[in-house]
């Protein structure tokens, strides 16, 4: 997350014709083209760019790739997974089908199809088979491997808050500028091992390269996407306040170019008054009576499945500025804290009847693997629900933002009362770190303000 330092706005997105008023295209349009000119021409090696939830980072990073080839570049772009180097890939040869896109990948991770499907994109274990490519894409596990190359001139890094600052301290020696985009709202690097002994060290490797590169570089400003083009008039105000107070966005969408219509009616039932003020406000909150339960709560599971099931069966439809389309099984989303928890949620819907498997079918995960991933509608099982206490794992602000922010119409949250009451019996009290980057907004706060407004729409389960 931002450090308090930060000033709201940055390098892009602020300054005259900016603001509510502003027509949201304009303002990303000029976000872009100081973006891309910072790129190109900029004087310092980073140039850094702060992407709320669906505000187009994708679209960015084959944008400025595109750019930076047709200005002479060749060019390495670094990713996290290989899902996420399949779907740049795949991406960079729609864009441009005469691109040469090199697909640079370990023994073990074979290609996705949809990246091999284009004539121009060559894959292959061997950098040195690649080099004739104007851009070869690869995973920073892979890069930090790569030897006995000329350093590329230009770099892209991809979610560039998911990697941790020794792997790009791995992967440094092989560009000399690079851009990194990212989204300073989601959930840090992820790390198995301890890292408290390096708290506030400079060298902190489990800190994200992007605060890594901020702090050594202090003259870099990020710039920042202004428009979510995801997020709907009804959530974007939420949700930027609540996690995105430093680098504040708006909707590229306004209050009634979306609904959510429903061919079926309701038949009186929770699951069908919450799916009801969801569709009409965007935001729908199931609360079941207050309770400590299993991780696994059976009762808060079956109140999942059952709103997909309802969801559903009321025959749905998403209108919406890219025209009406029906809303089918592949369309949803459920999103949990646990595995074990996804997992039952999945249990719960195949006996309901509801396909989680295949193409057509509804996606049940955890935040994490749910980050950048965009639905009509997500359900939501609170990390809080049911909990006798408030750790630092479920009070995590990237989870919640995660899961608050993969919608395009409407989120619906199912959680047991008690929630505000337990995070008032948990204040924080994770030790102060000398060096030490301070979060806000911290998981106890964004929590409190995301309940407050889910209160206006509650349903009693």
């Amino acid at each position: 997350m931002p450090p308090l330092s930060r000033p709201p706005g940055g390098a892009s997105g602020t300054g005259p014709g900016t603001g509510p008023g502003a027509d949201p295209g304009a303002e990303a349009d000029r976000a872009v083209a100081a973006i891309l000119d910072a790129a190109l021409h900029g004087t310092e090696r980073g140039t850094v760019v702060d992407s709320p939830p669906g505000a187009g980072k994708s679209t960015l990073v084959v944008r400025a790739a595109r750019e930076l080839v047709g200005a002479g570049e060749r060019l390495m772009i670094v990713a996290q997974t290989n899902s996420q180097v399949d779907d740049l890939v795949d991406r960079l040869a729609t864009a441009d089908p005469g691109l040469t896109v090199g697909r640079l990948h370990g023994s073990d991770a074979a290609p996705a199809p949809e990246a091999l499907r284009h004539p121009a994109v060559s894959a292959s274990t061997k950098p040195a088979d690649l080099l004739e490519c104007s851009v070869v894409v690869s995973t920073a596990a892979k890069w930090q491997w790569v030897k006995d190359v000329d350093p590329w001139r230009h770099a892209i890094v991809d979610e560039a808050y998911q990697m941790r600052s020794d792997a790009l301290l791995a992967v440094a020696r092989l560009f000399e500028r690079a851009l990194f985009v990212g989204d300073p709202g989601q959930l840090d690097p992820f790390s198995i091992v301890g890292t408290d002994q390096w708290a506030g060290l400079s060298y902190d490797p489990s800190s994200s390269a992007v605060m890594t590169l901020l702090a050594h570089n202090p003259r870099i400003v990020p710039h920042r996407l202004p428009v979510s083009w995801r997020l709907p008039a009804s959530a974007a105000p939420l949700v930027s306040a609540a996690f995105y107070p430093y680098a504040p966005f708006r909707s590229g969408t306004g209050p009634g170019d979306r609904g959510l219509t429903l061919a079926a009616p309701g038949d009186g039932s929770a699951a069908d008054r919450v799916i009801d003020i969801a569709a009409e406000s965007g935001w729908g909150l199931l609360e079941l009576p207050a309770r400590h339960t299993v991780r696994t709560d059976p009762e808060a599971v079956r109140a999942v499945a059952t709103v997909v099931r309802r969801l559903l069966d009321r025959t749905g439809t998403a209108v919406s500025e890219r025209g009406s389309a029906p809303l089918t099984a592949d369309r949803i989303a459920v999103g949990t804290a646990h595995r074990d928890q996804a997992a039952a949620v999945r249990a719960a819907l195949v006996a309901l009847g509801v396909p989680v498997d295949g193409a057509a079918a509804v996606t049940v995960d955890t935040a994490n693997r749910l980050q950048g991933r965009e639905y009509d509608v997500t359900v939501v099982l609170h990390p809080l629900s049911g909990r006798p206490d408030a750790t630092a794992f479920h009070l995590e602000t990237g989870r919640l933002c995660v899961l608050a922010s993969r919608h395009r119409h409407a989120c619906i949250v199912v959680a047991r009362a008690g929630i505000a009451e337990l995070l008032d019996e948990h204040p924080s009290t994770e030790p102060v770190q000398l060096g030490v980057t301070v979060k806000f907004p911290d998981g106890w706060t964004a929590n409190h303000a995301v309940l407050e407004h889910l209160s206006e729409h509650r349903v009693p389960g």
